[in-house]
């Protein structure tokens, strides 16, 4: 910095200014001094500007799997918002687990970052406590932190689901079929609970041979897909609570002549395009990143209210395969 001081003919704090972006410089100077930055190849140093303002000027970003389309969007708009607030974003993935995920949070915090976002995998969360005490603000996506008083933001996993299953209802479906995920997972407990609001809510009893819950494993569901489908009393619609289960199931039912009507939780590239067209309940992944993110550098600025929860709407998108009717009873 003394040499663009030097080069420039001004002082180190009109440096300073002009390299943090500070106010207070006229125009004219900030230009000398940005030709005198470009002709030396000057670059700022962050190591020390974190010694100096106790800011690392980087914002941690902790998710189940950064190749999960879904999360990939989510990071992008997570990214954008980093970026516009002229700092950087350090992303890593926990695989869902919740080891994994404190391992992570502890050495982000170790180094220093200004706050973290996070899709939650842990069961308790107050191991954060100290951090948020500290003034490293935490923002959940997706799924509620577990003890622990933090801002999050959600998709209306219930209220979509129920539009999911009532659109099959008004097909015609009453035996409707629910592959959900993991129930230790909250977005699979609260598409469940949407699941049975909607058979309630049209008088339609519940029979929990109809529901299968656990991981996207492919042999798991051909087998349960085998049962729904050839009981007696079969199922004759799908709800898939997510885009993993969805693409398994559409695989296994690619041989079967007679197909279920089927609706899936989450949207994916390329479900407009296969026969028929995929009906799905869309979350907006760029949004719950975006509006996480924008809480989080709001907490940054100084916003203390207490912690808030943001529940995002679910769109239904009907393309074909959920428009399908029963079959024809005689």
């Amino acid at each position: 910095m003394n040499d663009v001081a030097a080069r420039a003919g001004v002082s180190l704090k009109t440096v300073s200014r002009v390299v943090n972006g500070e106010p207070g410089v006229l125009p004219a100077t900030a230009e000398r001094v940005s030709r005198a930055i470009a002709d030396l190849g000057f670059r700022r140093n962050d190591s020390a500007r974190q010694l100096r303002t106790g800011r690392a000027a980087g914002i941690g970003l902790i998710l189940e799997d950064v190749s999960d389309p879904f999360y990939s969007v989510l990071t992008r708009a997570v990214e954008q918002v980093v970026r516009d607030n002229d700092c950087l974003l350090l992303t890593g993935s926990c695989d869902d687990d919740p080891d994994r995920e404190q391992e992570l949070a502890m050495a982000l915090c170790e180094r220093r970052v200004d706050g973290l976002v996070m899709v939650p995998a842990a069961t308790d969360h107050s191991y954060l406590a100290h951090e948020i005490r500290a003034g490293v603000p935490v923002v959940f996506v997706d799924r509620p932190p577990i003890n622990l008083a933090a801002d999050v933001v959600l998709a209306d996993n219930v209220g979509g689901a129920r539009d999911g299953v009532r659109h099959l209802i008004n097909n015609g479906h009453r035996r409707i079929a629910y592959l959900g995920d993991d129930l230790a997972i909250f977005t699979a407990r609260e598409r469940l609970t949407g699941y049975r609001s909607a058979l309630a809510g049209a008088g339609i009893p519940q029979d929990e041979s109809l529901v299968v819950m656990g991981r996207a494993e492919p042999v798991a569901v051909r087998a349960a897909l085998d049962r729904l489908l050839s009981q007696p009393n079969a199922a004759t619609a799908l709800f898939c609570g997510n885009n993993r289960l969805t693409t398994v199931v559409l695989r296994e039912l690619a041989g079967r002549v007679d197909r279920p009507a089927l609706v899936g939780f989450d949207d994916f590239e390329l479900a407009d395009l296969i026969s028929p067209g995929l009906t799905v309940v869309a979350q907006d992944p760029a949004g719950l990143g975006r509006v996480a993110a924008t809480l989080l550098f709001d907490r940054l600025a100084g916003l203390s209210d207490a912690p808030r929860r943001v529940v995002l709407p679910t769109v239904l998108i009907p393309r074909g395969s959920g428009e399908a009717p029963p079959p024809a009873t005689f």
